[in-house]
């Protein structure tokens, strides 16, 4: 996204422990964790997630210290 804004990675369950990248998308200020996150795979998705689909969201400054290792 190349600015500062707080932003959140978004990735799907692919297989049995596998992830794939969705997308990134910014934080929508004033609203709960959770229901941000839930908001968050919308965004990255352009419409709701699929019935028993299952997503992770990661903020994106956690994202980049986890690749440090």
């Amino acid at each position: 996204m190349g600015d500062d804004r707080p932003t959140y990675v978004v990735l799907r369950e692919v297989g049995d422990g596998t992830w794939q990248v969705v997308g990134e998308v910014a934080r929508r200020p004033g609203m709960p964790a959770r229901r941000g996150r839930a908001r968050a795979v919308e965004d990255a998705l352009g419409h709701p997630p699929a019935e028993g689909s299952r997503y992770a969201v990661v903020p994106r400054s956690e994202w980049r210290v986890a690749l440090d290792w």
